[in-house]
């Protein structure tokens, strides 16, 4: 799927601000180090100036000797900071350096001097001033040179005088802003690099579940997040695989529950139009038998016809209308009954053979009132699994369907079974008109009849094909109707028993 591409990437916004911050704070570190820096150089250079200052007072109050110990102690504090200095015995009447480091001593000396006779050349600033010692800032006349000077007595006439120059400071300062500066371009460079990976590798998981999120709007809940950190995201994505299972599970039940209401639906319109195809067709099949009594029973009371031979007549239309109108009610009720599934289907062991053989037996008289052949070949038994009642009637609709419609010189009925792998076909052929083939898909339907003369000639009904077609759907098993040039072949299917 392609990735939908969006305005303000939360991986360039991550990767920038980021790097904005690092990019922030080294020009932070920059300014504060322009700023403080020399201020802060020059506060410690005091402090050194300072320190050294006490220990050599210390060490000269203390009646300690000026020794070799001492100046080399005193030289490595002095080199530390590149500080110079001199310390003079002005006791005598002579005047003796005692110990100088650093600088030139006649340079050393002057300085000493004109701090000692108050000439303050050069002097700028005054930092600090007490009984001790003086400390100011002076720039030197000659070399243009910048310095943090002390100055004081240590007792017994020995003058001290230290300096370090401050454009050390600045210079250290200058240096340190640039390293600073180049330190900050190669940081933000890898920084860069290291942010843009990094907003990739926490960002990726994110759109992951955008993909997935995406996805499920799309009803497709088949992705889920793989991630295997400890993180919040991670718990995100788990809940979200959560949320996609149930959201499936939910629309999976909303759809069952939808296609059930759309059965039910369904249903309802179907036995509402079954109720009303129904309450027609029984009013049209009983409004003729129902006039036919009447007017011979008006006929009767009124005594249209005075002789015996006329009534007898009349009662006889009466008892056989009548007895049209009790087999088509049962035939209703049976097939309210199968349609309606208030029928149990009891599935049995039994010969279909013997069940055909001693039904053509019992309606022998039938066929010969009608001159018709029955044909059936000898068959072995076949045992099958079925409502032996239920078939037992289907395949009396079959053929009393086939002695009412045969025709033709030879008037002849066909009875075969086909054996199949786990099924056996029993078919009835009769000879005669083939059925339209536009009514093939309705002789099915209740109350359907293809020649409705003829029907009503034997007194059909219209409703043995529609039972037969509710037994076969009880049972789960298939039927149809075949046309032929010289006649009709109906069948049914049913189950073997495999161990015959």
């Amino acid at each position: 799927m392609t990735r939908r591409k969006v305005k303000h990437s939360i991986k360039r916004q991550f990767a920038f601000i980021s790097i904005g911050l690092l990019a922030g704070t080294i020009f932070l570190c920059w300014l504060m180090n322009t700023a403080f820096l020399p201020a802060f150089y020059e506060k410690t250079r005091e402090k050194v100036l300072v320190d050294i200052y006490n220990m050599c007072v210390q060490n000269i109050e203390q009646d300690a000797a000026l020794t070799d110990d001492f100046f080399a102690k005193l030289q490595r504090e002095a080199e530390k900071s590149s500080a110079s200095g001199i310390i003079q015995d002005n006791s005598s009447s002579s005047v003796a350096i005692v110990y100088y480091f650093g600088d030139d001593p006649n340079r050393l000396q002057d300085r000493l001097m004109d701090n000692i006779f108050g000439k303050n050349t050069g002097v700028t600033k005054i930092i600090k001033s007490n009984d001790n010692y003086v400390l100011h800032r002076m720039t030197d006349e000659k070399t243009r040179t910048e310095y943090l000077e002390i100055f004081g007595m240590a007792g017994n006439g020995i003058f001290m005088m230290l300096r370090v120059p401050l454009a050390d400071v600045r210079e250290s300062a200058m240096i340190a802003n640039r390293l600073l500066i180049y330190i900050g371009i190669l940081v933000i460079l890898i920084g860069s690099i290291i942010m843009w990976l990094v907003s990739r590798k926490i960002t990726e998981p994110i759109l992951e579940l955008a993909d997935i999120s995406e996805k499920m709007i799309r009803l497709d809940f088949e992705a889920k997040y793989s991630g295997s950190t400890q993180t919040e995201i991670a718990l995100l994505g788990e809940n979200i695989n959560k949320l996609s299972e149930s959201l499936e599970r939910t629309i999976s039940e909303l759809k069952t529950a939808n296609n059930e209401l759309k059965k039910d639906l369904e249903k309802k319109n179907e036995v509402d139009e079954m109720r009303k195809e129904f309450l027609s067709n029984v009013s049209h099949e009983l409004k003729t038998p129902i006039a036919l009594i009447q007017g011979y029973a008006e006929g009767l009371q009124e005594d249209v016809n005075e002789d015996t031979e006329s009534r007898a007549f009349y009662c006889d239309v009466i008892m056989d209308e009548a007895s049209k109108m009790n087999t088509l009610v049962k035939k209703l009720m049976t097939l309210n009954q199968l349609e309606f599934g208030n029928d149990i289907v009891s599935l049995e062991r039994f010969d279909i053979v013997a069940l055909i053989c001693n039904y053509i037996q019992s309606a022998q008289i039938l066929t010969k009132q009608n001159e018709i052949s029955v044909r059936m070949e000898q068959y072995a038994s076949v045992y099958v699994w079925a409502d032996e009642f239920k078939t037992e009637e289907v395949f009396m609709n079959y053929f009393t369907n086939a002695v009412n419609y045969v025709q033709g010189e030879e008037k002849l009925i066909d009875i075969k079974l086909t054996l199949k792998e786990n099924a056996v076909r029993v078919s009835v052929f009769n000879t005669g008109q083939a059925i339209p083939v536009e009514s093939i898909s309705h002789i099915w339907e209740k109350f359907y009849k293809v020649d409705k003369a003829r029907t009503r000639e034997y007194g059909g009904s219209g409703v043995g094909l529609s039972i037969v077609k509710a037994i076969m759907d009880s049972m789960n098993q298939q039927y149809g109707a075949v046309n032929y040039e010289n006649g009709v072949e109906f069948w049914f299917e049913l189950e073997t028993v495999q161990d015959q």
